[in-house]
Formats: structure tokens, C-alpha cells, sequence
């Protein structure tokens, strides 16, 4: 069963756009069945330019329904279907939002017809909806309103059953599901029922022993991947191992994939051979001399002093040391890899500034050291970074203190924080490490976070 689906907006970002008409129609697989037309009051006024391209006025919407009134027969209508849109990217994540905003989750397994005409029907200069249907001759009564665009998909979605055989999404996961191979306490419609949210997911085997621990914006999707046909004799053995799955949602992706590697770190399952590692027991540190340069120094973590990174053996600190000894043109004896008197061996080959002989002052040189440093704490000494939550109304938080990660937590939206080291009260305190550093540094650069504050 399928819903194709059409909407009109007031306009292209669902942060700041309403849902100003929407249409769906039920369809078998061979004929629409149902439908669900209407326009929607968006509760905020439609700007001109969008009046001018869709034809739906500010008047036209007084007198409709809000989305919330007619998100029951919205429900209904699309009751064990698949979502079928021309980018149905836009469509799903807009209706899907609304829901939110309801405290509803909305979950579907989905189709683009974008993605399935590019595949089954290659060779198109466009693959826009109307420039598509011209091509193919199919008519559209009412552009830019949702119940013409929907029906074209529909004669575009009608087609494409036709080239594919009848066949439904092929990128829809459980087509592609195989119960063979999986453990008789686990059921197809077990996995079915688990969320399509962001988090961390737990497999266990038959005693309840934990053997994997993954994390994923979608967890229903991901088991499925893990769970559906593997080809590798890991991912086949873990299908025929896995015999539970628990779950912890964590709303935002940063907080599911700092738990996953701090839990990794802890609990050493038996498949996470590749990413799991003992404790972090060797740490970089730095202090300045009695002539006033920086140094930097790799020793044993005491568990009282704060590194500046962490690495799981003095091998592995010396290996990146000496590539970030390279990289900011530091001196290799005032970063204790070499003992010579006169000078280290990369002074002798000309090619360090002279700090170890006091040829290269100290402030130029500590420059270069504070750059490192400043790299590896984040570049910010003390920060909050506010992502999602679990629930609409609450957001995630990570502290960073001193250029150190100092843990998660969450917060109400609508919490009275008056000065950022309140924030600290609302999280949990975990170890800073090199792993913690690589995410958290990636997250901030990829700006991913729904706001950032520094102090």
C-alpha cells in the first residue's frame, strides 16, 4: 500500500515554513483507493512571492483547518503505506516536523520518485516534476497546488510500477529483508516496531550478553542493515548471534556518538573489535621551561592532571607527535624526542628555527605551540554546545571546560539559564580523550549543532 503525496508551503525551510495545502491519495498498487485533500492554515502569513507561484492566498487559508486538527485523518489515511513523493525528502520531513511539533513521531518508510525515475527511466535532461511529465506526456491540471502535482505522481508513480514490474520501493529496507540466518528469539516485526530515531543500540545475544553497541540516526534502519542479508562472516555471525536489542535515545547525533564510544571503551563487545580500545594510558602534556619556552611532553596519564590528548600507547603519542612536530615546525627536543645537547637532529638537518640551542626565540615558537594546543582543545576553552533533544521541548547540551570535554546532559527548552556555568549542572561528567576530541572538534566544524555558546 502507498500514499502519494504532495504539499505547498509558505516556503522552502521547515525551521521557519508552514503547510499551506496538502493532498494524499491511498493507492494499491494498481488504483487510488482514498483520499485526503485540504487547505491548511498555516498560522503565519504567506508571503507574496509564494501567493504569486501557488495561487494561495492569506484569504484562501483563513477559514482552514490547522494542521493540528487534521493530523488525525492525515494518520489514518497513511496507516501502513509507503510515502511516495517527487522529492519526497520535502514532503516527508515538513509533515513529519509538523508531528513533531505535536509530539507526535511520525515514521514511514519512504519514496522518492526523483531517485526511482533517475534509475528505471535514465536519460532525461530534468527530472522536475514538470518537466518530467511534459516529456512523458503526463498532464498536470493545477501546478504548484498540491492536489495537481500529487495526482501527476500518481500517473508518474503508475509508470514507474509498470517498468519495475510491479515491484514496491526498491530502497525501501524491508524488501530486501531475509528472515534467514536470524535468531528464533528475534521476529521481523520485533525490529519493525523499533524507532527511526537517533541513538545508541544495544545487541545481546541469547544470555543477555552484550556483543555490539552501534549508534544511528535512524536505529529501525540500521538493525535492519545489520539484521537484513549481510555478506561478511562478522555480519552474518552476528545475525545468527543477536538474539535482543535494547535501545537508548539520545536526540542529538554528537550525544549518540559520544555515548557510543565511551560505552564501546567500557563494555569491549565482542563485534566492535575495530573501534573498541583499552582506556587512553598515555597523554600529552605541556609546560613551560625555566627559559620561558613551551614544552610538550608524552607520559603515563596520572588521572590528576588534565592532557591535552590522550593516545593508547607511547608508540602511537610519538608516531603523532612527530607528524605535529612537521606540521607547526616545532623543535623535536623541546618535545622530549630527542636528547642530544647540541641541538636536536632536525637543527643539525637545518631544518628547526633553533629553539632548542636559543636560536629562535621563545615567543615566536610558543606562538606555534599555543596553535597546537589550541587545535586539540576544540578551539574554545570554555563552551556549550545546544543540539537536539529527545523531545521537542528539550535540548541537548555538551560541556567543554577549561578546553577540556567535560560530559552531556539535557535541558528544557524553556530552563532559565542565566550565566553558562549553570549549564555543568545539567550534565554528566565523562573522561576527555583523543576519540571525544576527534568527535566533538568534527561536530563543531561541520557546524551540525543547533547553537554554540563561549565564555
Amino acid at each position: 500500500m502507498y500514499v502519494i503525496v504532495d504539499i505547498e508551503t509558505t516556503g522552502g525551510n521547515m525551521s521557519n515554513g508552514k503547510i499551506t495545502e496538502i493532498a494524499i491519495y491511498r493507492h494499491d498498487g494498481e488504483k487510488i483507493i482514498d483520499e485526503f485533500v485540504s487547505l491548511v492554515n498555516p498560522e503565519c502569513v504567506i508571503p507574496p512571492f509564494i501567493t504569486s507561484l501557488t495561487g494561495i492566498s492569506n484569504e484562501m487559508v483563513e477559514s482552514a483547518p490547522p494542521f493540528y486538527a487534521l493530523a488525525k485523518d492525515i494518520v489514518n489515511i497513511c496507516k501502513d503505506a509507503v510515502f511516495v513523493a517527487h522529492n519526497v525528502g520535502f514532503d516527508y520531513n515538513f509533515i513529519k516536523h509538523e508531528f513533531k511539533s505535536l509530539g507526535y513521531e511520525f515514521d514511514m518508510p519512504s519514496m522518492c520518485t526523483v531517485k526511482l525515475s533517475r534509475k528505471l527511466i535514465p536519460g532525461h535532461q530534468s527530472y522536475s516534476l514538470g518537466k518530467l511529465c511534459d516529456e512523458l506526456g503526463i498532464s498536470i491540471s493545477a501546478r504548484h497546488r498540491a492536489a495537481g502535482d500529487a495526482l501527476a505522481t500518481v500517473k508518474l508513480f503508475e509508470l514507474l510500477l509498470d517498468k519495475n514490474n510491479g515491484l514496491i520501493n526498491p530502497e525501501d529496507p524491508y524488501q530486501q529483508f531475509s528472515a534467514d540466518g536470524l535468531h528464533p528469539d528475534l521476529s521481523i516485526e520485533f525490529i519493525k516496531s523499533l524507532p527511526g530515531e537517533t541513538g545508541v543500540y544495544y545487541l545481546h545475544n541469547e544470555d543477555g550478553e552484550l556483543i555490539y553497541i552501534g549508534k544511528s540516526k535512524n536505529i529501525r534502519n540500521r538493525i535492519i542493515t545489520h539484521m537484513g542479508n549481510p555478506k561478511t562472516k562478522k555480519g552474518i555471525e552476528m545475525k545468527m548471534k543477536t538474539a535482543d536489542i535494547s535501545y537508548h535515545l539520545t536526540g542529538s547525533e554528537l550525544i549518540a556518538l559520544l555515548k557510543e564510544s565511551q560505552e564501546i571503551k567500557e563494555e569491549k563487545p565482542r563485534f566492535n573489535r575495530a573501534q573498541r580500545r583499552a582506556r587512553n594510558q598515555v597523554g600529552l602534556y605541556h609546560y613551560t621551561d625555566r627559559k620561558g619556552y613551551m614544552r610538550l611532553i608524552l607520559k603515563p596519564n596520572s588521572g590528576v592532571e588534565i592532557p591535552d590528548c590522550t593516545f593508547e600507547s607511547l608508540k602511537e603519542g610519538r608516531e603523532q607527535l612527530f607528524k605535529w612536530i612537521d606540521e607547526y615546525e616545532l623543535c623535536q627536543q623541546l618535545c622530549g624526542l630527542y636528547e642530544g645537547k647540541n641541538g636536536c637532529f632536525q637543527y643539525q638537518l637545518k631544518t628547526c628555527k633553533g629553539a632548542c640551542v636559543g636560536e629562535e626565540s621563545d615567543q615566536p615558537y610558543n606562538k606555534r605551540v599555543l596553535q597546537l594546543i589550541t587545535k586539540l582543545s576544540y578551539g574554545h576553552n570554555n563552551a556549550v554546545i545546544l543540539d537536539k533533544g529527545r523531545t521537542p521541548d528539550e535540548l541537548g547540551i555538551v560541556v567543554i571546560e577549561n578546553g577540556k570535554y567535560l560530559g552531556y546532559g539535557y535541558i528544557y527548552e524553556d530552563t532559565s539559564i542565566e550565566n553558562p556555568e549553570e549549564f555543568k549542572e545539567h550534565i554528566t561528567c565523562f573522561n576527555d580523550n583523543r576519540d571525544t576530541r576527534i568527535i566533538i572538534g568534527n561536530y563543531l566544524r561541520q557546524k551540525k549543532y543547533k547553537k554554540l555558546i563561549t565564555y
